[in-house]
């Protein structure tokens, strides 16, 4: 570990900081004022949309009806990306001439772009024309992640919204949440990065690749493409993917450590600042805090782990003539570093954003346990635009739930009281997660299916396998790297893990939302446990724990714990 290492993680931690409030600000007066920013430039936009869509924006929906709207909407968005990949041959924009996408595959990229997973079991740049890369994976990339808010938003309006006078028990309109997210925040903020990117050396034209001859004789063929314009959304929307199969470790995607810092910061930035928002919607910015303060801590600890299991190098390799001196440098790019890339993995897995600079799979036991442990415990840590904080809120409930049995009294958060219906609720969204992964992975374990794609036998094969299928339920998109996942069974049952973890989650998140909306209000007493100070925030970092280390520990156990103990002893898989 260096000083400047140290360094970068604080300006890093300056820059969100710092945003979090003006950018949550921003985001209450889109939402919830009903005095949209640049009326006369945005709101035009926004009302020809309406106008175009038919859509009643003084119409609000109940849960049902805010449900119904987005899960339709994202099953036109699996057809319309499936269509897309099938006949990118006969579409413009493919000057590589690609071929059409395979069924299995095109099913798994269209059920990852629409769950904001961006898991890729494919190399960018030879798979996917122009076209299919902007109309269909761009386009998903501001739709996804506009749906992440729409849903944080809904469920924070059950909680903080007072029951009307007319008994009305609505969480808005899915359809303005949708347009005014990319009108207002995503769009933008996207036009305004992508500029400072391509003033830093990312890509973006509409080129055919170059053929260049190189200082050996022979001849390299270089990719182009629109990369600047997808690589803003992408970490912005917490997408992740990448045009390149390389990702961010890629020149034309993240070519400086600047631009490494501008990745970072647009990760955090929303999921940080919608925790600024809630508060202002709660009357209450001490509820926002607490809850900022719960996920920083989760984060601190993770970089606190994952950054000194890289710098002090691999634990195999101690015995042998290998200098360490600089970490484990393997699968990690030199112009960022173990500080840079430790970060990145620490950040992109606590964010549900699937862009990575370095190689998990070569990361140290410790060090790959980081960003398993971060989306396995929920993907709340920040997590994705908008997933994070409904996912956190699940946690509050839980806390709330654990903090009146403590005192003896009916629990009770933000004045209203919990009951049977959203613990039941929120049990069937803590346990759906694991359920998902574990089943899924217990088969691709014992598989010919599974086990065959890999490229590593013992604890470590039992990590990848884990990855996969955590990261496909958490709709995080990375992965440990060593698995080719490109086979039919790989790209279905990816495929319907991503689908299942984004959706089958959502669903009882807004029916907590429908539950609580139109709960009458009861002022706070003495026996009321408060949910701002530092003992509401370490309890529920302590249930987030909790809950995470009882459901995920055995299977832990079996891959990067038992690899660390044998690396130790100086034996590799």
């Amino acid at each position: 570990m260096t000083v400047t290492g140290w360094i970068q993680i604080l300006v890093f931690c300056a820059t969100i900081v710092a945003v979090t409030k003006p950018l949550g600000v921003f985001m209450f007066r889109v939402f919830e004022t009903g005095r949209p920013p640049l009326p006369r430039v945005l709101g035009k936009l926004e009302r020809l949309i309406y106008r175009l869509s038919g859509i009643d924006p003084a119409k609000e929906q109940d849960w049902k009806g805010y449900t119904f709207s987005l899960l339709a909407f994202s099953a036109l968005g699996v057809l319309v990306t499936y269509v897309i990949q099938r006949t990118q041959h006969l579409l413009p924009f493919n000057p590589q001439h690609f071929p059409a996408v395979g069924p299995e595959l095109a099913f798994d990229t269209a059920a990852s772009f629409t769950t904001n997973t961006n898991w890729q079991s494919y190399s960018g740049e030879s798979t996917m024309s122009y076209l299919t890369q902007m109309a269909g994976l761009a386009w998903h990339n501001f739709t996804s992640a506009a749906a992440g808010i729409g849903v944080a938003l809904a469920i924070g309006r059950g909680f903080t919204r007072r029951p009307g006078p007319d008994g009305a028990k609505t969480l808005g309109n899915f359809w303005v949440d949708l347009t005014r997210s990319i009108v207002y925040v995503l769009l933008p903020l996207s036009i305004i990065f992508a500029l400072v990117l391509v003033s830093q050396g990312v890509i973006q034209n509409l080129k055919p690749y170059l053929d260049v001859a190189t200082l050996e004789g022979g001849k390299q063929t270089i990719a182009l493409g629109p990369v600047a314009s997808q690589e803003a959304i992408k970490q912005l929307g917490t997408n992740g993917g990448g045009f390149f199969n390389a990702n961010s470790a890629h020149p034309f995607e993240n070519p400086t450590p600047f631009t490494n810092l501008i990745s970072l910061f647009l990760i955090f930035a929303i999921p940080s600042a919608l925790t600024y928002t809630y508060g202002r919607m709660a009357r209450d910015q001490k509820q926002g805090w607490a809850i900022w303060a719960a996920m920083s801590a989760l984060f601190i600890v993770g970089v606190a782990v994952c950054y000194p299991a890289e710098a002090h190098g691999n634990p195999a390799l101690a015995s042998l003539t290998v200098d360490q001196t600089m970490g484990n440098m393997e699968g990690k790019e030199a112009r960022f570093g173990v500080a840079g890339s430790a970060l990145y993995a620490v950040v992109t897995t606590d964010a549900s954003c699937g862009a990575v600079n370095a190689m998990h799979d070569s990361f140290t036991p410790l060090g790959g346990l980081v960003p398993l442990a971060n989306i396995q415990l929920g993907e709340l840590i920040f997590g994705g635009v908008g997933a994070g904080l409904y996912a956190i809120l699940i946690y509050v409930v839980l806390t709330v739930f654990i903090a009146g049995l403590m005192v003896g009294r009916t629990p009770e958060y933000l004045g209203k009281k919990i009951e049977s219906r959203e613990m039941k609720l929120a049990m069937l969204y803590v346990l759906i997660f694991p359920l998902i992964i574990l089943g899924f992975s217990a088969w691709g374990s014992v598989s010919n299916f599974g086990t065959s794609s890999l490229n590593n036998a013992g604890p470590h094969g039992v990590s990848e396998i884990l990855y996969a299928f955590s990261s496909a339920a958490g709709n995080n998109g990375s992965a440990f790297a060593g698995l080719n996942a490109n086979t039919p069974w790989w790209n279905i049952t990816l495929g319907m893990t991503m689908l299942m973890g984004r959706f089958l989650m959502i669903v009882p998140v807004l029916g907590i939302a429908g539950s609580m909306v139109g709960k009458k209000v009861v002022p706070p007493t003495s026996g009321t446990f408060p949910t701002t100070g530092w003992l509401f925030t370490a309890l529920l970092v302590g249930v987030i724990l909790i809950v995470g280390a009882l459901t995920f520990f055995p299977a832990l156990s079996l891959g990067p714990v038992v690899e660390h103990f044998q690396a130790l002893h100086g034996k590799v898989f």
